[in-house]
């Protein structure tokens, strides 16, 4: 059997800040350190913090007065801030700066007069972030048959958003499906669709070239990057399937397999995929080729409460 690790694969430069941020904050404050939602989709990376203090808390108003809270990587809408800072929190947000961005277009276009759409999934983090930055003015569409039942106010000036880690594949449907329902549809000038979600998709689209039968994905079930990397196999007919860590490969998926594709979504730690080599090495002899097919050297800088400071891991 040959393995076929791809790379770029795994930690993205937003998913990284936020953990910095979580490391950092744990040196620089006093315990306990409180998280609203899971810092990024990742059970291992989640359940790290938690063997070391980190309280993850679903509301805000599950952390105590005065404590430290940290703001996921996925966003938070206006009315959480405010929350938190009805409660005296000392707040850290560790907001991906791309999803930011998208905050920042929804603000930019209804200025200019546009009604705005949102393609994503609805009960997604993200999304919950990006739709409460402006309440009732922003349509989710997660299909093609929501483009039917859109109401705009001016079909003319409608403008188009995105969550971050969908699959272009995904998107390019609905598009084409709002483009024809609204012919001067506009999308930002820049996509809203992560780099590190295009350049990972990209990748396993190589994988296939290279005589890759199933695909092997390294992430959480509630990584929403990580299922789109599935998909894009699945579309391109290849078996794929996400796992968590190594312990949960099915050896019935690699009967008679010659050659498995390997990556990670981009809030997956590289130790798990070390771990699936390993056992595809132990357990089935595996060579292992690693396929180089583009280089991220992204960084997002840390916010001002942190910095200066350098995370130790």
């Amino acid at each position: 059997m040959k393995v076929l690790t791809v790379s770029p694969r795994g930690f993205c430069a937003g998913v990284r800040r936020a953990i910095d941020i979580v490391d950092l904050a744990l040196q620089k404050f006093p315990p306990p350190i409180y998280v609203r939602k899971e810092i990024v989709h990742n059970k291992s990376v989640v359940d790290d913090f938690r063997r070391r203090g980190v309280i993850f808390v679903d509301q805000i108003e599950d952390a105590p007065e005065n404590s430290c809270l940290i703001f996921s990587a996925h966003g938070i809408s206006p009315t959480v801030r405010d929350l938190a800072k009805s409660k005296n929190l000392r707040t850290i947000d560790a907001t991906c700066p791309l999803v930011t961005k998208v905050h920042f277009e929804v603000h930019r276009f209804l200025r200019e007069g546009y009604c705005l759409l949102l393609i994503g999934h609805k009960d997604h983090d993200e999304v919950e972030g990006t739709m409460g930055e402006a309440p009732g003015k922003i349509q989710l569409v997660e299909n093609t048959e929501d483009v039917d039942r859109l109401q705009v106010s001016n079909p003319d000036r409608v403008m188009v958003l995105t969550q971050t880690t969908l699959s272009i594949d995904e998107t390019k449907g609905i598009l084409s499906a709002i483009r024809k329902r609204f012919p001067k549809s506009k999308t930002p000038p820049k996509d809203d669709i992560c780099y590190a979600t295009q350049n990972r998709q990209d990748a396993v689209r190589e994988l296939l070239t290279k005589g890759t039968e199933v695909l092997l994905v390294v992430g959480s079930k509630n990584s929403s990057n990580s299922q789109r990397l599935c998909e894009v196999a699945r579309d391109r007919g290849a078996h794929s399937y996400l796992i968590d860590r190594a312990s949960e490969i099915n050896p019935e998926w690699l009967k008679g397999v010659k050659t498995v594709g390997l990556t990670a979504g981009a809030s997956a730690p590289e130790f798990l995929v070390q771990e699936v080599v390993k056992l595809l090495h132990d357990k089935y002899g595996a060579e292992t080729e690693e396929i180089f097919v583009r280089e991220e050297n992204v960084i997002f800088s840390l916010p001002k409460e942190l910095a200066g400071a350098t995370a130790v891991r």
